[in-house]
């Protein structure tokens, strides 16, 4: 909703630069999908990790 008024905003402001981000946003977002799969891999395998490390402290306070 922030999105959409703050776009409402540019258009009443300059309606050219409003038009030309609503036809680029849809590529930008495709641009930066990669990055955003990388990102989520990357901290899966840093929580894996911390896991694998603290796994025999908490089998320790189980026990």
């Amino acid at each position: 909703m922030v999105k959409f008024l703050l776009w409402l905003i540019l258009f009443i402001l300059c309606w050219p630069v409003a038009l030309l981000a609503l036809l680029l946003y849809p590529i930008i977002w495709l641009l930066l999908l990669p990055f955003r799969l990388i990102g989520i891999t990357v901290k899966a395998v840093f929580e894996l990790l911390a896991a694998l490390i603290t796994l025999p402290a908490r089998i320790i306070k189980a026990i």
